[in-house]
């Protein structure tokens, strides 16, 4: 769905509740404004909001490549009970 398919279902209650045709237009434009701001690349990437549609028959590739490019890790794993 895109933004515009969201900011009219999401919001469908306040849009509802203006008054006249121009209100509702303006309402509307100021709600997909914002969301289109706050769907920006930078924006989303920092709230980990990425969504991908994934073919099923992609998924294994997917999952590894995403492990992949965790790197190694720098530390020695922790014991659950610690030698004393």
């Amino acid at each position: 769905m895109g933004l515009e398919g969201a900011v009219k279902l999401g919001f469908s209650k306040e849009l509802a509740a203006a008054t006249n045709e121009n209100e509702r237009n303006d309402l509307y434009e100021q709600l997909l404004t914002r969301m289109y701001e706050k769907g920006k690349a930078v924006s989303v990437a920092t709230a980990f909001e990425i969504d991908a549609v994934i073919d099923p028959s992609e998924t294994r590739a997917w999952l590894i490549r995403g492990r992949r490019s965790a790197g190694p890790r720098t530390r020695q794993a922790r014991r659950f009970v610690d030698v004393w």
